[in-house]
């Protein structure tokens, strides 16, 4: 019995280190990113159609959309409504989004105006694939749907939607917006 419960404490020990240098190597070949997609697939979880978008089941995404884009999904809320065109809402979101650490643009469709993201945690560099579609809205206005999910775990304990509410805010700074 003392032998097994040595070797499952030396099973564990290993099991550790291998984990903290995946994590000390990062996004370095065997790090912790490799491990990422080895486990749970290509980080990039592919294009959202936001007219039909399903929500997760567990708790690890968030959704910003405008009314009546979304249909009947639950949204966190609508971003608010830009005083510039929809081109120039694009340019200030891939602008702003460019100086993000962490975040890659993955995918671009000028044409239907939206862009996809891998967004990665700072420590453990989990991935979360980040939706974006800017909405014309007529007369120099525009705003957008932004939709934020994880790909690994069922809780992302609040880390998407602070994600898309900092920014959202932060746009709110650099890009005008109509008073309500």
């Amino acid at each position: 019995m003392r032998a097994i419960i040595w070797m499952f404490g030396l099973a564990c020990f290993v099991a550790l280190s291998l984990l903290a240098v995946a994590v000390w190597r990062g996004d370095r070949s065997f790090g912790v990113v490799d491990l990422w997609e080895r486990l749970a697939g290509p980080a990039d979880l592919g294009p959202v159609d936001f007219g039909a978008i399903r929500r997760s089941a567990t708790d690890n995404d968030a959704l910003f959309c405008p009314a009546g884009l979304c249909g009947a999904t639950r949204s966190e809320g609508a971003a608010p409504v830009f005083a510039v065109p929809a081109v120039a809402l694009q340019q200030a979101v891939r602008a702003y989004l460019a100086t993000e650490p962490d975040l890659v643009r993955v995918a671009s469709d000028d044409a239907a105006m939206q862009d996809r993201y891998v967004a990665r945690t700072a420590r453990m560099r989990f991935p979360d694939t980040v939706h974006i579609r800017i909405v014309p809205m007529g007369e120099g206005r525009s705003t957008l749907a932004l939709y934020s999910r994880s790909q690994i775990g069922r809780k992302d304990f609040g880390v998407n939607r602070a994600r898309l509410e900092g920014w959202l805010a932060g746009l709110g700074r650099s890009v005008p917006t109509v008073s309500p």
